[in-house]
């Protein structure tokens, strides 16, 4: 995980991303939460995705009174843009209105996260917009993913 100490929050330094899209990024995820359904839990999460063709992509968390059927935003978001044609991310940033940790995906997510590739960046963030910048392949070691099923088999 990359990060440097920049006030009294930790933000990453080295993204492959200039720094400007990445604030970008970031912001967009907290736009995108202002819509998140959760009248349950009332922990509102917002993500923006962006893709290899620079496109950004948002969504939010929406809930279900059947607590299992709700959906994340991160899977959401994914979901929404692949939808609409994309199948190669660059980075995503997730938001929520924690203010003492950076949000972090489920573990659903990770492996959600995971089918489109382990390289990608991951902006987990605080509501100031500070973050702790990870790989997929960072949230998800060891991880199963496409490639496996093509694996040679007894």
């Amino acid at each position: 995980m990359d990060q440097v100490k920049l006030g009294r929050e930790v933000m990453g330094n080295d993204s492959h991303l200039p720094q400007e899209t990445v604030k970008k990024l970031i912001q967009n995820s907290q736009e995108a939460k202002k819509q998140a359904y959760c009248p349950y839990s009332k922990f509102r999460v917002g993500a923006a995705l962006l893709t290899a063709d620079n496109t950004v992509v948002t969504g939010c968390n929406v809930e279900n009174a059947c607590y299992n059927l709700g959906m994340c935003a991160e899977r959401n978001t994914i979901a929404k843009a692949v939808s609409e044609g994309h199948r190669s991310f660059k980075a995503i940033a997730i938001a929520s209105d924690m203010d003492d940790n950076f949000i972090s995906p489920c573990g659903g997510c990770r492996q959600f996260l995971r089918e489109f590739g382990s390289t990608w960046e991951v902006f987990l963030t605080k509501p100031d917009g500070s973050y702790q910048k990870m790989t997929v392949e960072e949230l998800l070691p060891n991880s199963f993913g496409p490639e496996d099923l093509s694996a040679k088999k007894v």
